[in-house]
């Protein structure tokens, strides 16, 4: 079966050694620039070789070469959004910040691709003309990623680990536990005496956001049975949409709750603004608490009681487990392919006991 790193049209070592006139063995021999090579190889036919090499743009495959002993030490990245948008910029900051730390600690090179196609609304990473044997491996970053571009990375052999739990076999990964911090949180919220939680989330079958969810609708349910999670008001928003959002905050303001889980800390810091806007203050009217941290802690004024996912220690970790999977050295046991990181609970200011709490 071909796939995209497989086609036709690659240009094999095979294929060098028929255009060049010689055995694919002396085209592996000029590849590695084995030092004993230059006697056994006459400088007419090694020049040859690299005119060949020149003309068709080869690209030794890393895994080959790291067999050989050898490694370009050069780490794809691959962000499902794109990163430096605007919008991006800040979520994507700390990752690629733990991402360079750590790649600069190894001695190893970044090579982001960003030649990808938008299908569908989504960038491919295997696409026709993928550059992604130009690395060792790759690190993979976005709150949704293709389960089949995954499923056939694992099927090809190729190296990389994801960002962020993936639901696909095989898929090497480090996450956060996202689902037991939200849980502390509602947990938190319910020994405080509330009953009456309204949710505004994501719209996104992303795991993280789905982990989320679980810990919001799992501890209600184990804190007061079926019932308690069948009266959770769950609004799915977008928080760049101001019609949207305004309209999650009606329903948020009829629905009676006496605290509010947001999911994102944009979209909490601007449900705040309507609420005190509408007279309702927080958290002495309406509790908040948040599943994310802010983008630019620096900058925001808001102390709210939420989750600070570490992000840069998550992109580092993700960078150290690609590094082991291409040590030939290192057999990499399959408990450290997929590893998970606690997600730390700040105590924030906007969480107190409801005004009707016995």
């Amino acid at each position: 079966m071909t796939t995209s790193q497989t086609s036709p049209r690659r240009i094999t070592q095979r294929r060098i050694a028929e255009l060049a006139g010689v055995s694919q063995a002396t085209v592996s021999l000029v590849l590695n620039e084995k030092a004993d090579a230059a006697s056994r190889i006459p400088e007419e036919t090694r020049d040859r070789v690299l005119q060949v090499l020149k003309e068709t743009g080869y690209v030794a495959d890393p895994a080959a070469r790291r067999l050989a002993g050898l490694g370009n030490k050069i780490f794809g990245v691959f962000t499902y959004e794109p990163a430096f948008p605007t919008a991006s910029q800040d979520f994507y900051a700390p990752l690629l910040s733990g991402i360079e730390g750590t790649a600069e600690e190894l001695g190893c090179d970044l090579l982001l691709f960003t030649s990808a196609p938008v299908v569908d609304g989504t960038r491919r990473l295997l696409h026709e003309n993928n550059r992604l044997r130009l690395a060792d491996g790759c690190l993979l970053l976005g709150v949704e990623m293709d389960p089949d571009e995954l499923a056939r990375l694992v099927a090809d052999g190729f190296p990389f680990v994801a960002v962020g739990r993936r639901d696909v076999d095989g898929v090497p990964y480090v996450a956060i536990d996202y689902t037991s911090g939200a849980a502390e949180l509602v947990g938190t919220a319910w020994e405080l005496g509330h009953r009456r939680f309204a949710y505004v989330h994501v719209d996104s079958t992303g795991e993280s956001v789905v982990d989320r969810r679980d810990g919001v609708v799992g501890e209600l349910e184990r804190r007061g049975g079926a019932e308690a999670a069948a009266d959770l008001l769950a609004i799915p928003a977008d928080g760049a949409d101001d019609e949207a959002l305004r309209a999650a905050w009606q329903q948020v303001r009829a629905s009676g709750c006496t605290v509010l889980v947001v999911e994102t800390h944009e979209t909490a810091r601007r449900l705040r603004a309507m609420a005190e806007a509408s007279g309702v203050a927080v958290p002495d009217a309406l509790s908040m608490i948040v599943l994310g941290d802010a983008a630019r802690p620096n900058g925001d004024a808001n102390d709210f009681t939420r989750l600070s996912p570490p992000r840069s220690a998550l992109a580092s970790a993700a960078t150290t487990l690609l590094a082991r999977m291409l040590d030939p050295h290192d057999d990499v046991p399959e408990v450290d392919l997929r590893q998970t990181l606690a997600c730390p609970v700040m105590a924030g200011a906007t969480l107190v006991a409801p005004e009707d709490a016995a």
